[in-house]
């Protein structure tokens, strides 16, 4: 279960993150969810992963799946269209979460920035306020808003090129 708070914003905040990557991710299907996913650590390994996303805004079912190297370059042969590109920072926030800030498709014109927060359940979901640093970055929430999916990008983003 993937339980999580979403957030248009317009740059990286401000401080040093704990943990740079780089990303890239492709759709098999957007209703449901069905991409494939490389995420390399900056200086580190690489995961890749076979991921299927229910319906959901707030709280929706996420099932992943480790992929080997030749497995996931398999798949990624089976795609129509490039890869989604993203870098994700993530800084550590009060009582151990995390706030992952996304720059997706930087070179592309229709790139942008988002932010989320992974939760472990539902009501601390709810009742989480941003720490004052970030509540004007964290302004404008998107959680469960239509067309706010990285699904939605790539049905927007990608559709078009067939």
């Amino acid at each position: 279960m993937e339980i999580e708070r979403r957030w248009r914003v317009r740059s990286w905040p401000s401080g040093t993150p704990a943990a740079v990557l780089t990303m890239e991710q492709g759709y098999f299907s957007t209703r449901p969810a069905i991409r494939i996913r490389a995420e390399a650590f900056s200086g580190g390994s690489t995961r890749y992963v076979l991921c299927f996303k229910g319906r959901g805004g707030l709280c929706r079912e996420e099932i992943e799946l480790e992929l080997d190297a030749e497995r996931y370059r398999r798949l990624q042969g089976m795609l129509e269209h490039p890869m989604i590109c993203k870098e994700q920072r993530r800084y550590p926030l009060p009582g151990g979460l995390t706030l992952e800030v996304n720059q997706v498709d930087r070179d592309r014109e229709s790139g942008f920035f988002y932010a989320e927060v992974e939760f472990s359940d539902v009501q601390a979901a709810r009742a989480w306020m941003p720490p004052e640093p970030l509540r004007a970055y964290l302004a404008d929430e998107v959680t469960g808003q239509p067309g706010q999916s990285m699904a939605a990008y790539w049905e927007r983003t990608r559709s078009s090129l067939l």
